[in-house]
């Protein structure tokens, strides 16, 4: 693990990469101490082991201290021909390797100095221990390049890693932002909303009071005076019914169409919904599980919205030619609702590239508001999952529920 502020010691799972690391650097540095001008081998000296030994004894420690791991191979590299040793990019394969991690963890300016310090004094012995053939030069060029072409390679890592961590934090600020936002024009409307309805029912309210009041009075005594005040208090309530359809109708669109004056949906009207979504090209299947209950009125909307909201959600996003299912799963308390999608049809959703969006907010509101809960995210098999749980009330109060709300939609 590499943090770019500092270095971090590599944890108890890749110590075994680590020894892999060592166990490669010595076998080369070893097979480098035996090499021989004319490339042939001869039997490793001992002071071939001390320099392979020492040189890689000190890789473990390029996470902690980099500039010290190059320091002490780059020691090592110099003794290898005043100690009677061909030098070779084999036996420097120690320098390579803490090049390339003091690359990975230092700033480009200070690598661009070090490791080709370094790489001079590799070479730098070279013309005191005897003629410089073109033979010769060719492998000083070679031991000179491989540490500073590891040094590239690790800037090039280090570059790569910022990148990848700057858009990690982009994409994790605008992801904030978005929820920010949705949540601060989700709380203005709010408000904005409970500002003109408390303006209109409060003075209304207030006024019908009033009258009722003064009718109530004058009920035994002035008759025609109390006439007066009920057709006043009429022309009351019938103007704050009028000031609260102009206000809910605010929020709906100007092209929309007017609202339709038949009952409010719900799920008995759920085969006819998804027949809709069916005809668009999306395969979506009903699954129920228990005894269906009558619900009341408000729950039962809540769950309408909650399907068709989130099938909505599906073509939107996962295309309408993926497989969506339904669940239904009626229990003693509560009926959960599960539409789940499988993705395949588009960009799969997930919590790190998908908002959350206005309509996730209003299925929770919705589910909130009649005392269920909801929650939404990636599906245990791919695509996206939207569940539901909504409170059930006893058998006899929910059907008595329903009996009043078929009541009030015949009135």
């Amino acid at each position: 693990m590499t943090n770019l502020l500092g270095p971090l010691p590599p944890s108890r799972g890749t110590w075994w990469r680590e020894g892999a690391v060592v166990v490669a650097a010595f076998v080369f540095c070893l097979l480098g101490g035996v090499m021989q001008v004319d490339d042939t081998l001869s039997a490793p000296k001992p002071v071939a082991y001390v320099i392979a030994v020492v040189s890689c004894a000190v890789l473990p420690w390029r996470h902690r201290s980099p500039a010290g791991a190059v320091a002490a191979t780059t020691a090592c590299g110099m003794l290898v021909q005043p100690l009677g040793l061909l030098l070779t990019p084999l036996i420097v394969a120690p320098v390579v390797m803490t090049a390339y991690s003091f690359a990975v963890r230092t700033g480009r300016r200070v690598a661009s100095v070090v490791l080709p310090a370094s790489a001079v004094l590799l070479v730098a012995p070279t013309p005191f221990f005897g003629d410089l053939s073109w033979k010769d030069a060719s492998r000083m060029a070679a031991v000179a390049a491989f540490p500073l072409v590891a040094g590239v390679l690790g800037n090039s890592v280090q570059n790569r890693r910022a990148y990848l961590a700057a858009v990690e934090e982009r994409a994790r600020w605008a992801e904030d932002d978005r929820e920010s936002e949705a949540r601060r024009r989700v709380a203005e409307e709010r408000v904005r909303i409970a500002r003109e309805l408390h303006d209109l029912v409060a003075h209304q309210i207030t006024l019908a009071n009033a009258q009722a009041t003064v009718a109530a009075h004058l009920f035994d005594s002035r008759p025609e005076q109390t006439r007066k005040s009920l057709g006043e208090l009429v022309a009351t309530t019938s103007d704050a019914l009028d000031d609260l359809r102009a206000t809910v109708g605010l929020l709906r669109q100007s092209g929309d169409p007017a609202a339709p004056g038949e009952p409010a949906p719900g799920l008995s009207r759920l085969p006819t919904l998804l027949d809709s979504f069916r005809r668009a090209g999306l395969h979506v299947s009903l699954h129920e599980e228990g005894t269906a209950r009558p619900l009341p009125p408000g729950v039962d909307l809540t769950a309408y919205r909650i399907v068709q909201e989130a099938l909505t959600n599906v073509t939107k996003h996962a295309g309408s030619t993926c497989t969506a299912s339904v669940r239904l799963a009626w229990l003693s308390e509560r009926v959960t609702l599960t539409v789940a999608d499988d993705g395949h049809g588009g960009a799969t959703r997930t919590g790190a590239n998908r908002a959350p969006g206005y309509g996730l907010i209003g299925m929770r509101e919705r589910a909130t508001a009649v005392g269920g809960l909801l929650s939404a995210g990636s599906g245990p098999e791919g695509g996206f999952l939207v569940r539901a749980q909504l409170p059930l009330p006893p058998a006899r109060d929910a059907a008595r529920s329903a009996n009043r709300g078929e009541a009030g939609e015949a009135r």
